[in-house]
């Protein structure tokens, strides 16, 4: 090879430049660079891979969507993404869309609606193939995404909403679940420390409490809402052992509050189960690793992630758009009072 064939451009590096250092065809380049459509021999690839590799070659992820007609990755609003349950959620989306071929663009609302929708707006402008929404509200406003004409699964979404595929779980049954193993273990006097919603909407898991009460014959706990994080538990926590009306049992409608819960009980030089039994919501890794366990009401993160995507951008984006409803699962551990 003589020394100009070796010499690296001095501009943007393009599959020209690679082929000639290669001594292939551009195409050939090309069916290294995509995997296909055509197989190369091993050596040709392997000189192919060096030229890439000296040259310092970028493919055009730009140029490849426009011949692609895609652009190979999507969108994820979620509304807070150092909540450890949408951080696993958003991990299990990436897993799930990478096996079908696809990268993934996060973006966090902070549990603004104005950020959400602006996320949807920039997501739209990159030109991604579909977006997940995670609302920060039980009912979105979902004209930026029709607007857009951009394909929009929503994700852990309680109700059905006309020409929309959705995934989530059923929080009315699952707070049910939660309350209803409180009232096995004898407690008559069950809290709850519900969050607060950015449409203040009545939750699920608030319903789902008062129901497993009403169906026993017992009467209304306490209610406390602070926000869905550990400091809010922590609140509420304090805020519950101060009560004249203390509960015996509470309910928190994610594992975060059920933390804070944790610390002002044990600060009061209080016990649980023994003082004052809990059981959570999520099923997050912080809730196995709590002291003591959190018994918790475990949402199907990998189940949820990857029925959205395959909705999105899978063999289900051809179908009718439908409401699919998952199941939780009651994962007993020690707060709870079983041993």
């Amino acid at each position: 090879m003589t020394t100009s064939a070796v010499q690296t451009p001095r501009g943007p590096v393009t599959r020209k430049d690679v082929a000639r250092y290669a001594g292939v065809s551009t195409a050939v380049v090309s069916y290294v660079v995509n995997g296909g459509p055509k197989n190369v021999a091993p050596a040709t690839e392997a000189k192919v891979r060096d030229a890439i590799r000296v040259l310092g070659y970028r493919p055009n992820a730009a140029a490849r969507a426009l011949k692609l007609g895609s652009s190979e990755t999507i969108g994820v609003v979620v509304p807070d993404n150092t909540n450890p349950f949408f951080s696993l959620l958003a991990h299990a989306v990436e897993e799930a869309a990478a096996d079908l071929g696809y990268g993934m663009v996060l973006a966090n609302s902070d549990g603004s609606l104005a950020k959400e929708r602006q996320n949807i707006r920039n997501l739209a402008a990159r030109q991604v193939d579909g977006v997940l929404l995670a609302s920060c509200v039980f009912e979105p406003d979902l004209s930026d995404l029709d607007a857009a004409d951009l394909p929009s699964v929503l994700l852990n979404h309680t109700s059905d909403v006309p020409k929309f595929s959705s995934v989530g779980v059923n929080l009315e049954a699952g707070g049910r679940a939660a309350v209803e193993h409180l009232i096995g273990h004898g407690h008559t006097n069950i809290g709850l420390a519900i969050g607060v919603t950015t449409g203040n909407e009545l939750d699920g898991r608030e319903v789902g409490w008062l129901a497993a009460l009403r169906e026993a014959g017992l009467p209304e706990g306490p209610v406390l809402r602070s926000e869905f994080s550990r400091p809010g538990g922590y609140s509420v926590g304090k805020r519950f052992l101060a009560s004249t009306n203390r509960p015996t049992a509470i309910f928190a409608s994610n594992d975060m509050q059920a933390i804070g819960i944790l610390r002002a009980i044990h600060e009061a030089g209080l016990h649980v189960p023994q003082d004052i039994a809990l059981v959570s919501f999520d099923g997050s890794i912080d809730a196995e690793y709590s002291w003591p366990a959190l018994t918790t009401v475990s949402q199907p993160v990998k189940e949820m992630a990857e029925a959205a995507v395959r909705a999105l951008v899978g063999d289900g984006r051809t179908e009718e758009p439908k409401h699919q409803i998952l199941p939780t699962e009651l994962i007993v551990r020690q707060s709870c009072g079983c041993p």
